[in-house]
């Protein structure tokens, strides 16, 4: 089950306070598709996997944080990993929408095994994403 060469879409559902503000941030701050949806859910093309946004007020939005490189990483959170154009331009459009970062872009473990671009930043319901890049994606599982 290691094989990455075969990767097949993921299918992922998360708690969102409203559906117009995962409207708001999934489709226009990401510009991701909406595929089927109903008055409780929407499906989204989230970079090529399976993304539900479900309305669970009461659950959307719990905030933890763990230590990682000398941040404070927010926990849950998910993501994808980009090619570093797709990663940057992605930064730009987090900024261009005033979206503030919980951790800025950088480079992380510079130097190192598993050197890699991260940010992160809450969409409009409080769920945390990180999105990453790597020069060399044999360094994505590097130890």
């Amino acid at each position: 089950m290691s094989d990455t060469t075969n990767v097949r879409p993921f299918h992922l559902a998360i708690p969102v306070s409203s559906l117009d503000n995962a409207r708001a941030f999934y489709g226009d701050v990401l510009g991701l598709s909406q595929g089927r949806s109903s008055d409780e859910w929407i499906d989204w093309n989230f970079f090529g996997h399976q993304f539900v946004t479900h309305v669970a007020p009461n659950v959307a939005g719990l905030k933890n944080h763990s230590g990682v490189d000398g941040h404070s990483v927010p926990v849950p959170h998910f993501g994808v990993v980009l090619l570093r154009d797709d990663w940057e331009a992605l930064a730009e459009r987090v900024k261009a929408a005033d979206i503030e970062f919980v951790i800025e872009p950088y480079i992380r473990f510079k130097g190192k095994p598993g050197e890699q671009g991260t940010m992160f930043f809450y969409d409009y319901c409080g769920n945390a994403l990180e999105f990453k890049t790597f020069n060399d994606d044999s360094q994505i599982f590097a130890t």
